[in-house]
């Protein structure tokens, strides 16, 4: 009988969580599993999903206050074969997928849930019962699992240790090696992901003055809401920098805009508990700027592979920019080197065989 996963994308947009489910989906339908995703009937994350075959369920997905997808999931539960692993990406969700097990009496059901920001636990007796329950717990980083275990520092924990693993990301390319930088051209330096506050853009967008007569351009990738796009454009506007910067709706596939690019700039202002962006770069071998204030520095080393910065620090990265902008040597040695790490430390056949073991060692616990 195949083996069946199920995931739980609760997410009406995309982003690294939604890319990092499909990964994962993609992986085991290729192993010959059977994959399912629920979502919440999103044409953003569903057309990327069925393109990769995985079998589409719809439910409202709106937490615990919500019976349609208690009940559409204790119903499917009764039918899926022993030992499916449900793996989860938000706290709410691992909950009804818990009361949905014991409602349909299928404790050979494992349920693992990933962490995928930095943010204390919650101490309530609902909570301490969920995560007693949870199979598994899947943190991105170490940051983000010292995080959310500071809650109970001077504290004996509710829930038993041995179910908490940190697995860094990663991401399902191939190892192709570090690509070539663009022969012709100005120097492009890239940013992509979702356009909010907390990424560090208006960092990015005051410290462009600082290139001109650089032959550097800026290329921006991602989506966000048109408010906060118009205040970035405003604001290179008035710092006279909105010519140097190219922008780009997101793509669903940044590799070949990266293999265009010289190097990354990554400046993000809130604590990251991982940077699928960051290994993008890492994974094409190309140099990058980012700052420190999250899990970066877990995977990435000041001056080795990247070159890390204050977060907010205009000044620190105008120069850090000025600095790869000028020297394609250092680009080189950064690129090479971050392309040697993530193919030893960071690639997919390392995570999958990892997260297949996680799978497996908490399948039968009950």
């Amino acid at each position: 009988m195949k083996r069946c996963l199920v995931h739980i994308v609760a997410s009406n947009r995309w982003g690294g969580a939604e890319r990092y489910a499909l990964d994962i989906c993609r992986h085991f339908i290729d192993k010959g599993w059977h994959v399912a995703a629920y979502t919440r009937d999103a044409k953003a994350v569903d057309n990327l999903f069925a393109e990769a075959g995985v079998e589409l369920r719809h439910a409202p997905l709106q937490g615990l206050a919500d019976p349609a997808t208690l009940m559409a999931l204790r119903r499917d539960m009764t039918r899926l074969p022993q030992g499916t692993v449900i793996h989860t990406h938000r706290y709410r969700d691992a909950m009804l997928t818990l009361m949905a097990r014991r409602l349909a009496g299928r404790k050979d059901i494992c349920v693992v849930n990933t962490r995928h920001i930095v943010r204390r636990g919650r101490d309530s007796w609902l909570y301490r019962r969920m995560y007693r329950n949870l199979d598994a717990q899947i943190f991105v980083s170490e940051a983000a699992r010292e995080r959310f275990l500071s809650t109970w520092r001077q504290r004996s924990l509710p829930f038993p240790r041995e179910r908490l693993h940190v697995l860094h990301n990663s991401i399902n390319v191939p190892l192709s090696g570090a690509f070539p930088e663009p022969e012709k051209g100005p120097v492009i330096a890239m940013f992509h992901g979702p356009l909010r506050p907390g990424k560090g853009l208006e960092t990015l967008i005051d410290a462009l003055p600082r290139l001109k007569g650089a032959r550097t351009r800026l290329r921006i990738v991602g989506t966000g809401h048109p408010d906060y796009i118009d205040a970035l454009r405003n604001r290179a506007q008035a710092r006279g920098a909105i010519e140097m910067i190219d922008w780009h709706k997101h793509t669903p596939d940044p590799h070949p805009l990266i293999r265009e690019s010289h190097f990354g700039v990554l400046p993000s202002v809130v604590s990251e508990a991982f940077g699928l962006t960051n290994i993008e770069y890492m994974a094409n071998g190309r140099a990058q700027i980012c700052t420190g204030n999250g899990a970066q520095t877990e995977y990435l080393t000041n001056g080795t592979d990247a070159l890390i910065v204050a977060p907010g620090n205009v000044q620190d990265l105008g120069d850090a920019m000025l600095r790869l902008a000028a020297d394609p040597a250092l680009r080189r040695r950064l690129g090479e080197a971050a392309y040697a790490n993530f193919a030893r430390s960071l690639s997919w056949p390392r995570f999958s065989e990892r997260l297949e073991e996680i799978y497996d060692s908490h399948q039968y616990r009950k």
